[in-house]
């Protein structure tokens, strides 16, 4: 499925934009590094419980990861052309949620 591609590339995104290696990640989200490799090649769907760990591990929202997953697939060609614009996108995603949770 063309979602599980883009969710996949966002959990990536997010370790690699936060500088934590998969053998590191996997260690905080208690599962193996194989797993964590299945899981950002595309060949493993992780589960709900899974994209709440990498909230709790990076303070995102689920809701965000799945959101910056929808925004990746929503460009016409199915990705962004640079990373730059992927780190601001994520950067905006952060400012937006601490500027709601201060907001509440």
């Amino acid at each position: 499925m063309e979602t599980d591609k883009y969710l996949s590339e966002s959990l990536r995104l997010i370790r690699v934009f936060n500088d934590l290696s998969q053998k590191d990640l996997a260690e905080k989200l208690e599962v193996s590094r194989s797993y964590l490799s299945e899981i950002e090649k595309g060949h493993k769907i992780p589960n709900m419980n899974l994209i709440k760990k990498y909230g709790e591990v990076f303070d995102i929202k689920p809701s965000a990861i799945l959101f910056f997953s929808e925004k990746l697939g929503s460009n016409k060609d199915g990705e962004y052309k640079s990373f730059a614009l992927q780190k601001l996108l994520l950067k905006t995603m952060k400012f937006f949620e601490e500027f709601n949770d201060k907001a509440v």
